[in-house]
C-alpha cells in the first residue's frame, strides 16, 4: 500500500462519527467530477471527428444515395 493511501486511511480513521457522511458525499463529489472529464473528453472526441466528413466529397456522394 503506498503512503498516500496509509495516509488517507489513518486520516479516515481518526474523523469523528458525525463527520462520515460528509467525507462520503465529498468522496462522491469527485468520483462523480472524474466520470463528468470522462464523458466530456470523450464528448471533445467526436465533436473532432464529425470535421473528418464535413466535406464537398462527401456531400456528394451522400446526396447521390
Amino acid at each position: 500500500m503506498n503512503t498516500a493511501r496509509k495516509i488517507l486511511l489513518k486520516l479516515i480513521e481518526e474523523i469523528p462519527d458525525s463527520q462520515i457522511p460528509e467525507i462520503i458525499d465529498f468522496i462522491g463529489y469527485l468520483k462523480q467530477k472524474k466520470e463528468n472529464q470522462i464523458y466530456k473528453d470523450l464528448e471533445s472526441a467526436s465533436e473532432s471527428s464529425l470535421d473528418f466528413w464535413d466535406n464537398e466529397i462527401d456531400d456528394e456522394v451522400w446526396n447521390n444515395v
